[in-house]
């Protein structure tokens, strides 16, 4: 299987027999393109041959759903009986959790979550749960690069790759090797007090600001890389990425950003200004945003990770050096998806001979 890079530069694959006679393992061409400069690389679609062959995978678990458990015993029985090693852990790993209002918070780092029976030397780990499970084992994942296969036990299940009715031929296809790997970029977000690293937390979908327990308005002062800082007035504003576009930054009036896209979203939520609309920049730049209300403010991460934040805090926002991987099984329309998952670009008049006249 050749190598397939989505980037603006002509780049010619290498055949195995090329690389076996330059001392090559195949990665060093990969590596070789993204460089050794200190500017973190795109990270668009970038299907990659699986690495043959399988003998020791992950299992991720939601263990706190009975028909995840079932499903994972069905797992483990069958790879096992292909021969290969099974390394079972729970999702619950990687929920940070919300930080107390009057606790003392101290940073672990993000690779805090990574399980200590995992490395990177995992082809896979395959992801049983709904898409909160997926979220939780993003963070559990990226920071030593494993993909992840997710399959839905959930329910709407945006993020899952199969399903459980398909998971026979799924589980055929990842002995067989028949995947590929799609890289989605994930966000640093960091609260800082001085230069102290009070709280730090790996971060798929968004970044969300706010007042708590009632909601009013709020003033935040928000600086994006070089550009002159902005001030916005509003219930709250959403950092997010392309992937988490289609998550809390849709319900408050953002655009819709396919995978692909090297950028970052900044959202109001609620704002007080016919000004202040949602903006899309580069993800080469960090955001810092300051709270500049006297009151302390909630921020969550992801809907399942979150801490106060301080007027003396700044909470500072940048794209990981770490995508998380998802491994696909086949081609991957994100329109379809969309069309599939939100109702997205379907028809609002029946048109004739596409099935949709009424009855």
């Amino acid at each position: 299987m050749g190598w397939i890079l989505m980037t603006d530069e002509p780049w010619t694959p290498l055949n195995s027999k090329h690389l076996q006679e330059n001392g090559m393992d195949g990665t060093d061409q990969f590596q070789s393109y993204r460089g050794a400069g200190a500017s973190i690389p795109r990270f668009p679609r970038l299907p990659q041959p699986a690495t043959p062959p399988l003998s020791r995978v992950g299992l991720i678990v939601n263990d706190g759903k009975a028909l995840a458990l079932a499903t994972a015993a069905t797992i483990e029985a069958r790879l096992e009986a292909a021969g290969m090693e099974v390394v079972r852990v729970s999702s619950a790993g990687g929920v940070v959790g919300f930080a107390n209002p009057d606790q003392h918070l101290r940073a672990k780092g993000y690779t805090a979550c990574v399980p200590p029976s995992f490395d990177a030397s995992m082809p896979l780990a395959l992801v049983l749960g709904g898409d909160g499970t997926v979220l939780s084992a993003a963070r559990q994942t990226a920071p030593i690069g494993v993909p992840i296969l997710t399959i839905n036990t959930g329910h709407l299940g945006f993020l899952a790759e199969a399903y459980l009715k398909d998971l026979e031929g799924v589980l055929d296809q990842v002995i067989a090797g028949e995947w590929t790997v799609e890289e989605r970029s994930m966000l640093v977000v960091s609260v800082m007090r001085g230069e102290q690293r009070r709280w730090e937390v790996l971060c798929l979908n968004e970044m969300a600001l706010h007042r708590e327990p009632l909601t009013s308005m709020c003033h935040f002062e928000i600086a994006i890389g070089r550009h002159a800082p902005v001030d916005i007035a509003a219930d709250g504003v959403i950092l997010s990425s392309p992937t988490g576009s289609t998550a809390y930054a849709l319900s408050a009036g953002g655009p819709v950003i396919t995978p692909d896209c090297p950028v970052l979203q900044l959202t109001p939520i609620a704002a007080h200004s016919l000004a202040s609309r949602a903006l899309v920049f580069s993800d080469r730049e960090p955001v810092t945003v300051f709270p500049a209300t006297p009151e302390r403010l909630m921020m969550v991460v992801d809907g399942s990770a979150g801490c106060y934040v301080w007027p003396e805090d700044r909470v500072l926002v940048r794209r990981s050096e770490h995508p998380v991987r998802f491994v696909r099984l086949a081609d991957h329309e994100f329109f379809q998806v969309l069309r599939n998952k939100l109702g997205w670009g379907l028809p609002h008049v029946a048109k004739p001979g596409n099935g949709q006249e009424p009855s």
